[in-house]
C-alpha cells in the first residue's frame, strides 16, 4: 500500500521523477500548503522498490504491501 499524506507534500515531484514504472503522476486537487501532491495512477504495476519514499524529503509518502490510500 503507498500513503500519501497529501498535507505534509511541498510538491517537489522528486517521488513521480524516481518512480521507476511512472505510477505516480501529480493530483488536479490542491493540498493546504496550495501545491499539488502525488497520486497513484495504476497501484497494480508498482514494483515495491521504495524510490517514491527513499526520495521524499518530507516523509509525506510510505510504502507497505497491499494497495494505495490517500491521506490529509
Amino acid at each position: 500500500m503507498i500513503y500519501i499524506k497529501k498535507d505534509m507534500c511541498k510538491g517537489c515531484g522528486l517521488c513521480i521523477e524516481f518512480c521507476p514504472v511512472n505510477i505516480l503522476k501529480f493530483s488536479e486537487d490542491l493540498n493546504e500548503k496550495g501545491v499539488y501532491p502525488p497520486e497513484v495512477t495504476d497501484i497494480n504495476k508498482c514494483i515495491e522498490c521504495e524510490n517514491c519514499m527513499i526520495y521524499c524529503p518530507d516523509f509525506a509518502i510510505f510504502l507497505e504491501k497491499g494497495g494505495v490510500k490517500n491521506e490529509k
